[in-house]
């Protein structure tokens, strides 16, 4: 597997937080069953299989295209899970419009259980170790594919220039490791 490139911007001196999403690389589709015309617009996608929180692309939705985004051709929406059978886009309102069928489709989670996680800023590529962030300090591992971060102000504080590259690892139960992401450091003042 390829690591993914996800530049990391930090502010010296200043708390970074983040979220990053790791999905599966095929892709689920299911049929949208109604989509409320409320504001957030709300999806029934009957036994959608998202445990949580997960970004989703709509498409052939009929009566109103502004919803429609293709996978790799358009970013996707970020959808809330509201139960089994209902999805909630805030960025959209529905208010008004009268959409008709539809089809979502997203890459499902990266199944975390058990999983360990640690990233590292390094100097360069290979190099010396500056910063290491671990489960626990730093990085927290959500089962349902999910690794959020958090660089302190203090430690960004303590990265000067020379903060050139970052990666991200996991550690499966059978053993394996992963470098999920990697990519440059920008540091600025």
């Amino acid at each position: 597997m390829q690591p993914a490139c996800v530049p990391l911007r930090l502010i010296q001196g200043a708390t970074f937080r983040d979220t990053l999403r790791l999905s599966q690389p095929l892709f689920v589709y299911k049929t949208i069953q109604a989509i409320q015309a409320v504001a957030p617009v709300r999806l029934q996608v009957d036994d959608h299989g998202l445990a949580g929180d997960w970004p989703v692309w709509v498409r052939s939705v009929q009566q109103w295209p502004e919803v429609n985004r293709e996978p790799h051709k358009g970013r996707p929406w970020q959808a809330t899970r509201v139960d089994a059978d209902t999805l909630e886009i805030n960025a959209l309102s529905a208010v008004g419009q009268k959409p008709v069928g539809g089809q979502l489709v997203y890459q499902p989670p990266v199944d975390l259980t058990g999983c360990s996680a640690r990233m590292q800023i390094r100097d360069k590529p290979g190099g010396v170790v500056l910063l290491a962030l671990t489960v626990g300090d730093g990085l927290e591992l959500d089962p349902t594919g999910t690794l959020r971060r958090e660089v302190t102000s203090e430690q960004t504080a303590q990265l000067s220039a020379a903060a050139a590259f970052h990666e991200v690892e996991l550690t499966f139960a059978d053993g394996a490791v992963l470098r999920w992401a990697e990519g440059p450091v920008e540091l600025s003042p």
